[in-house]
């Protein structure tokens, strides 16, 4: 190895950082420039990728956890080709590539969107799975590497927990992880929030752990060597690091390591920017460009990969013309195509809870979808993911030919990895909990959404029918919240997430028939615990009467003359329709509306919509949440009936008296709005 040109590309990877958050006027330039030692030698002798199929499902993967240090990622891929200098010079503005936090991109070699610390490495946990799972099947001609970035801030994030002691567990030999310890934080130095023994730590969760000097190109190669070599666990390496590596003062004073250069342009923190680029090598007037032998370090990467991946493809070919089946397999994976499945045909006991019925789709998806993970956070007999478990068996130490994730208490890793695991590419992932444990998750799928993922979630116990367990366990507020998402579109202009409250059991198959299909953002399915009665029929055929759910919305009970339209979705539909039978008894004549999913129902045409809810009669919503739930679909001159208060523990059927929620308190409701 040179270590003298080593050290001359991390520089120029250093002056180039530092250069984008001057211009910009914002960004965290110190973290990039300590770390930009380790993806020079990363990106210049070790990570394989195609430089023409960025998209190459054997590729290793490179995981960013710290968004913040952006400036550090877009540099060194403008060295290796995928960023125009130009490009690196429209940072952090409108429009363009280069974002203040990395947004996916596979295409430029940003394998994950990263900002909020920690789950950029819990996402390459995923994506490690996903690999091993693959190979699993289709064997080593497919094995590769993911590496992953954490910071110091990101390792303190509580969702470290989880991924190093689930990554430890699986035995992930294929994951290393390379931390940034600069021991700097942005308001405060490390030594003032911990001094945690990391390195214990990891070792305690089977990990294979080195401790280096991060900013030597010498020890990070030996260090990547030994990771690559590891066959049994996953490998941390710490890399002791300087923050701000380089940077001086106007009077040429060293100033590394100070936290002021984190999250400021150095020009504003106390440190020269001009005399920083001299002390680096760089030339103020020129603080742009990329030194020609480094130009040339990374030109000479590029032909050996092409050697490298030319003679992988060719493995490739030899091992798809030895299994023509397999190969065919892997090529449907890899295109997200799914088998036939007849939703029509999967039995359910009349009058089940939903999650029971998620739970024969499950069973079927087992069988049927062998690129499937699925995941519950230790209530897989609960939220009835058990039934997936059952049909395809456990992931476990080196033991990848299973299909289900145990992720254990842990809501918010299990949702990351789930990201990462879509992320990777030719799989389908999905998880299960209790709905009101959707609040732990709800910074990865956001994460999700922002990233465009097909992750599917399988949320039970939906209202404050969880009876006995009392108000901790019974959401009220969540599914306002989660409907949040529906209302943001995302950069296709779709719902980010698609939000699916079934009412009986057709609709539930129907649901994940929906969700199986949507690959283009995360879908959410809300379930009861409870048994629900199956919706009344008007055609005979409650399955195909539920495929109109495909429009958010649809009339389940339609009268001759209504005099007012009656809302609702999950369990509160068939409340309705027994109220509404009631009300017949008194005269009055209802339609009753089952809306599964509010964002698709309000994307639907107002000619629809109206001839669902018409606008010429009163409209009455009913909810177990909080009334604003059904605002969009009810308006402003109907009402609606919602739960305004916590939960609280009794019998389920005692909880719908007191809090009014029979159906003869709910006729009762209906006559008192309508006068």
């Amino acid at each position: 190895m040179n270590v003298e040109l080593m050290r001359k590309a991390a520089d120029n990877i250093r002056i180039l950082s530092a250069t984008m958050v001057e211009k910009a006027k914002s960004g965290h330039p110190g973290g990039a420039m300590g770390g930009a030692d380790f993806v020079n030698v990363l990106y210049s002798k070790y990570l394989v990728y195609d430089p023409s199929n960025p998209l190459w499902i054997a590729r290793d993967r490179f995981f960013l956890d710290p968004g913040h240090m952006s400036p550090m990622l877009y540099s060194v891929l403008a060295l290796s080709g995928k960023y125009t200098i130009e490009e690196l010079q429209q940072f952090r503005q409108w429009g363009s590539v280069t974002p203040g936090h990395p947004e996916v991109c596979p295409e430029r070699g940003v394998e994950n969107t990263s900002g909020p610390l920690g789950q950029g490495h819990v996402m390459a946990v995923g994506a490690a799975i996903a690999e091993r799972f693959l190979v699993a099947r289709f064997g080593e001609t497919w094995a590769h590497k993911t590496y992953a970035f954490i910071s110091d801030g990101g390792i303190q994030e509580e969702i470290a927990q989880g991924a190093g002691r689930i990554a430890g567990y699986l035995g992930l030999n294929n994951l290393i992880m390379f931390f940034d310890s600069n021991k700097v934080q942005l308001s405060t130095d490390v030594e003032e929030v911990t001094d945690e023994d990391t390195a214990a730590k990891y070792r305690s969760w089977n990990w294979n752990v080195i401790e280096i000097d991060g900013n030597d190109a010498v020890q990070i190669a030996e260090a990547l060597d030994n990771a690559i070599a590891e066959k049994d666990r996953p490998t941390l390496i710490i890399g002791n690091t300087v923050m701000g590596l380089g940077c001086v003062t106007p009077e040429d004073e060293c100033f590394e390591g100070k936290c002021s250069t984190h999250g400021q342009p150095l020009s504003k923190s106390g440190a020269s920017y001009e005399k920083t680029v001299q002390n680096l090598g760089g030339d103020i007037n020129n603080a742009w460009q990329v030194f020609d032998e480094v130009a040339e370090l990374y030109a000479n990467r590029k032909a050996e990969l092409e050697k490298i991946v030319a003679s992988r493809h060719a493995e490739e070919q030899a091992w798809k013309d030895a299994n023509a089946e397999l190969a065919k397999q892997l090529e449907d994976f890899i295109a997200g195509k799914l088998p036939e499945i007849d939703y029509e045909s999967i039995q359910v006991k009349p009058d089940s809870a939903t999650r029971t019925a998620s739970a024969a789709v499950l069973s079927v998806l087992g069988e049927k979808v062998k690129n499937m993970i699925v995941s519950s956070a230790d209530l897989a007999n609960s939220d009835k993911t058990e039934a997936f478990l059952k049909k395809t068996g456990a992931l476990k130490y080196h033991d990848f030919n299973g299909g289900f994730l145990h992720a254990g208490v842990a809501e918010l890793t299990m949702t990351a990895i789930m990201n990462g695991i879509a992320l990777h590419g030719g799989m389908w992932a999905a998880c299960g909990t209790f709905f009101v444990f959707s609040d732990y998750m709800k910074p990865a799928i956001r994460m999700a959404a922002l990233q465009e993922l097909p992750v599917k979630y399988v949320w039970t116990h939906d209202a404050f029918r969880v009876g006995e367990d009392g108000p901790t366990h019974e959401p009220i507020e969540q599914e306002a919240q989660v409907r949040l998402l529906e209302e943001i579109k995302n950069s296709k202009g779709l719902n980010s997430v698609l939000v699916l409250r079934p009412a009986d059991s057709a609709e539930t198959i129907v649901a994940w028939k929906m969700a199986m299909e949507n690959k283009s953002t995360p879908t959410a399915l809300i379930l009861t615990r409870q048994d629900v009665k199956d919706l009344p029929s008007a055609t005979g055929n409650r399955y195909q009467d539920a495929l109109a759910m495909e429009k958010g919305g649809y009339v389940v009970m339609k009268s001759d003359n209504p005099v007012i339209t009656l809302v609702a979705n999950g369990s509160e539909v068939s409340a309705l329709t027994d109220a509404a039978a009631m009300l017949k008894e008194d005269g009055i004549e209802c339609n009753v509306v089952s809306v599964p999913s509010i964002g698709l129902f309000m994307d639907q045409p107002i000619e629809y919509r109206q001839e669902v809810i018409p606008a010429d009669i009163p409209v009455f919503g009913l909810t177990a949440g909080l009334p604003s739930t059904l605002a969009k679909v009810v308006g402003s001159n109907g009402y609606i009936k919602g739960l305004e208060r916590f939960g609280a523990s009794a019998p389920y059927k005692v909880l719908d008296e007191k809090f009014g929620f029979t159906p003869a308190q709910i006729a009762d409701d209906i006559k008192a709005f309508i006068g």
